[in-house]
């Protein structure tokens, strides 16, 4: 599977991007391997991911989700709930 996930930063910023394994990647970001922009806003917390079974669906939709004014990100998130976030 391959997934979109948005992260809160610590400063209340969003960031979005896609991976194979989100509790990995988190990891990665929240340990400072992650994108250069989360390096500095730790730490992050993973409020949202969407899953598809092909890579090029996850891309085309990180590239929509990135284009979203942060209004619109809010709202996707809160719609979802935590029912789309992994078991801790």
């Amino acid at each position: 599977m391959h997934y979109v996930y948005i992260l809160r930063c610590a400063d209340d910023t969003l960031y979005c991007g896609w991976t194979t394994d989100t509790e990995k990647r988190t990891a990665a970001h929240n340990a400072g391997r992650g994108a250069k922009y989360t390096r500095s806003r730790r730490p992050v917390t993973l409020v949202y991911r969407e899953a598809f079974s092909e890579k090029s669906e996850a891309l085309s939709r990180e590239w929509h989700i990135k284009r979203m004014s942060r209004e619109e990100k809010l709202r996707l998130i809160a719609a979802a709930g935590e029912s789309n976030l992994p078991e801790v």
